[in-house]
């Protein structure tokens, strides 16, 4: 399995954790107007993600292959072409919209995903779907229209009828998909965006670590980490001081720990070893998966005293701060995963107490994570 643990936009396929279905009808406003609100889209939660990196390639396409962009304004991508291209759905989905407008606009293609976007094609010199009609993605849709004596397709992605850069989707010079996941979060004025962090550059060894299955019953689980027994976790490396924080400009993907060399590196919580050995830039390093599918990763030690399939309790020594692999100093680096994305440490810890924050935080089955201060 490969770990690909991504941010604390809490502060990691168009299978995703969809939270409107798609209808076959819609209502006449939705019919007429471009920009309006998804039914339902926030009904359950005031979140919701979307993993591109469980999308096909079959499940993807950009709506004009060998067009040039230029972002415009309002969050809209100009696509330049050649006239009589043929525009394409971005992804699987159902036609909301198909009408003309005037003005700039032109001919207008919504479509609605189940993922709970939204794409829009303007400027189309003709439309080849209609309103309700099922269209699969690369499937064509509409002819380019011209504008300025050049032929060219305006086009946005909307969530709950409000653009946002396409570019937090696409590559737009590439045309590529980006292969992240995405948290979407209502906000008193539209829809904040976040990356869930970024995916994990290490291959997880092969793992007898399957984790209590706490979705048996509901999609999320909430951990209320003021709730967790002292015997039940424990800080990594007592004593210590940050020197370097998670993020930042160079995009730590953990947070580094210093106190003094051969120190004692502790368990976070009880799980089971799936990785320990030396890695790449890691040096020696140990993953650990716990009971709620959170990983823990510990790496530039000097000994690993744990191996792979064991099975470890919160506070048990597991190894001893080092410089191993791209490591200027002995310390610990320590990361926190969920689903194959790395989160940042600071939900779960109070690196200058050494204690757990007074959060709760809430995982999906589908991969999201966020987290929530406790309420006195």
């Amino acid at each position: 399995m490969r770990l690909r643990l991504t941010i604390m936009c809490f502060v990691f396929g168009l299978s995703l954790s969809a939270s409107a279905p798609v209808k076959k009808t819609f209502t006449d406003a939705e019919q007429q107007q471009i920009s309006i609100q998804t039914p339902g889209l926030f009904e359950h939660s005031d979140a919701f993600n979307v993993d591109f990196t469980a999308l096909k390639d079959s499940e993807y396409s950009f709506p004009l292959p060998v067009g040039k962009t230029v972002l415009a304004k309002h969050n809209v991508l100009e696509i330049h072409t050649s006239a009589g291209d043929a525009v394409k759905a971005m992804f699987d989905g159902t036609v909301r919209l198909s009408r003309h407008y005037g003005g700039d606009m032109g001919n207008v293609i919504v479509i609605r995903h189940r993922n709970g976007l939204e794409t829009v094609y303007a400027n189309n010199a003709q439309n080849l779907v209609e309103t309700g009609q099922r269209v699969k993605a690369g499937e064509t849709i509409a002819i380019v229209g011209s504008r300025g004596g050049k032929a060219v397709c305006d086009f946005s992605v909307m969530v709950n009828g409000g653009r946002i850069n396409p570019a937090t989707i696409i590559e737009p010079k590439s045309h590529r998909l980006r292969r992240q996941t995405l948290l979407f979060e209502k906000a008193e004025k539209g829809v904040n965006v976040s990356v869930l962090g970024t995916p994990a550059d290490f291959d997880d060894a092969a793992s007898s670590a399957e984790p209590t299955d706490i979705f048996a019953h509901a999609s999320t689980y909430k951990w209320n980490l003021q709730l967790i027994d002292k015997s039940k976790w424990a800080y990594p490396l007592p004593g210590a001081k940050v020197i370097s924080p998670y993020g930042g400009k160079r995009r730590h993907s953990g947070v580094d720990l210093k106190t003094k060399p051969h120190d004692k590196i502790l368990a976070a919580f009880d799980g089971v070893v799936t990785r320990s050995g030396s890695f790449s830039g890691y040096g020696l390093c140990i993953v650990i998966k716990h009971d709620n599918g959170l990983e823990t990763l510990y790496s530039h030690q000097s000994k690993n005293l744990v191996k792979t399939g064991e099975r470890v309790k919160a506070g048990q020594v597991i190894g001893l701060t080092g410089r191993t692999g791209r490591a200027t100093t002995e310390h610990l680096h320590l990361e926190v995963m969920y689903k194959g994305r790395r989160v940042n440490p600071n939900i779960i810890f109070d690196h200058k107490a050494q204690a757990l924050q007074p959060n709760t935080v809430t995982l999906t089955k589908a991969g999201g994570i966020t987290s929530k201060r406790n309420t006195p």
